[in-house]
């Protein structure tokens, strides 16, 4: 999940959790704020009544004074307040003035409703008065209330998530600019882009002129060990033949004995393999260093048809079955002899580590419009610590095979070269396939 969206989801959840919690907290805080405004109003009528109180107005209400219990009540038509006044005697401790919630039934219709309870004592006589207003209209008017904040807060939320995404998206384009036009892109340091990103945030600035910095190191320190591998390979190549010149002078002495010329052979035999492996150096110098052409046309069918006429003897020794299933004529502008190594570096590979009476078959093909050739072995395989690195120098899938492990490097490097990408799946005693993608089919 890409950093944009990290961050929207999380200010997202940040905030439902906020309005979840406003959500909870909602009915504490308008019962707080809607009984505190109704218990003023009740207070402020027991206030008016309580003034305006006499005994010819307690009689009246009252119509038989001697019934302790006889009480007076007066309530609205639609029964949203009502009234009563009743002799109660006052017990020790009792609060003079409380409020509370209850179900009344007034006219055979029962309703909630807010009580404020008063005691108070007139001429020697304990009176207890209840005002109650009505909480329906109140409860219906909460449910609203809730009802609408929700539904604000989803529109905020939806509104905030929406402006969140497009704003870390704006401020995140300098650094997926970054990442593809100088990271994504860029097969070697020579190719690096180094011009400046444009960018609001600071940060993203500095981040683009450390790696541009850090480019440049790099290149540098490319730049020295390509040229150091050359001049070594260089200077190593005429001791070596001059070694061998005297090698070779040595056994045509007739005066060696058999042990002396077999010491003799093998020190040969080591000389060319440590020329080849420093030619096979220089190769890769060489193609790293962009010192080749590349403006031949190239036909692969016929490449690969003059390999199997070369590689033929090597291929019958092991009684494999070559399949060439090259049915399309592709031609590409690049370097003959480069891409002659290359498919041939491929298809010795599968001859060595392939079973004795085994299969290759090489085959061409477009998939996306993407031209491939693939060169596929039913030989050992190879596990997934094996895969990893497999183009590395000087690595090798068999300790038992000759070789020096540099075959699949200069593979990887050639095809570099020419833009060409080079993709690898095996399994382990089933065999191996190498694909050669091309950047356009012509």
């Amino acid at each position: 999940m890409k950093i944009k969206h990290q961050l929207a989801i999380f200010n997202a959840l940040t905030r439902l959790l906020v309005i979840l919690i406003l959500w909870l907290m909602l009915p504490i805080l308008v019962e707080n704020v809607v009984y505190h405004h109704i218990n003023n109003t009740l207070l402020e009528k027991k206030k008016k009544f309580i003034e305006h109180l006499n005994q010819e107005e307690i009689n009246d209400f009252i119509e038989n004074p001697g019934d302790s219990t006889e009480t007076f009540s007066e309530f609205s038509t639609l029964h949203s307040e009502f009234l009563v006044l009743s002799r109660v005697p006052i017990q020790p401790h009792q609060k003079k003035t409380t409020f509370s919630n209850e179900y009344r039934k007034i006219e055979g219709e029962e309703s909630e409703y807010r009580i404020l309870q008063h005691h108070f004592t007139y001429e020697h006589q304990d009176y207890q008065l209840e005002i109650g207003s009505s909480l329906s209209e109140v409860n219906d008017l909460t449910f609203v209330i809730k009802l609408f904040i929700i539904i604000v807060f989803v529109v905020i939320l939806f509104m905030t998530f929406l402006a969140d995404t497009f704003y870390i998206e704006y401020l995140l384009k300098p650094f997926y600019k970054i990442i593809d036009t100088k990271i994504r892109r860029v097969n070697e340091p020579e190719t690096f882009d180094h011009t400046p990103i444009k960018a609001a945030s600071r940060d993203f600035r500095e981040l683009d002129f450390v790696l541009n910095q850090m480019m440049d190191r790099i290149a540098e320190v490319f730049k020295k060990e390509k040229q150091f591998i050359s001049n070594v390979s260089h200077e190593l190549l005429t001791p070596i033949a001059l070694l061998k010149n005297k090698l070779e002078n040595l056994l045509q002495n007739e005066s060696l004995d058999d042990n002396a010329v077999d010491k003799i052979a093998g020190s040969l035999r080591t000389l060319d393999m440590l020329k080849k492996i420093i030619n096979n150096l220089l190769l890769i110098s060489r193609i790293d260093n962009n010192q080749y052409e590349a403006n031949e046309e190239i036909n692969l069918q016929e490449i690969v048809s003059d390999l199997q006429e070369d590689l033929q003897d090597r291929i019958e020794d092991k009684e494999i079955q070559f399949e060439n299933r090259m049915y399309n004529s592709f031609v590409f502008t690049g370097n003959k002899t480069l891409i002659h190594i290359l498919i041939y570096n491929l298809v010795t590979n599968a001859i060595k580590y392939n079973k004795p009476k085994g299969r290759i078959v090489v085959e061409d093909g477009f998939d996306q419009q993407h031209y491939f050739i693939s060169v596929k072995d039913s030989g050992i395989g190879m596990d997934e610590s094996q895969l990893e690195k497999i183009f590395s120098r000087f690595a090798r899938i068999s300790s038992d095979q000759e070789g020096q492990g540099l075959g699949l490097a200069i593979a990887k490097s050639i095809a570099s070269f020419h833009h060409i990408d080079i993709t690898v799946e095996s399994k382990l005693g089933e065999g191996t396939a190498f694909k050669l993608w091309f950047q356009k089919a012509n």
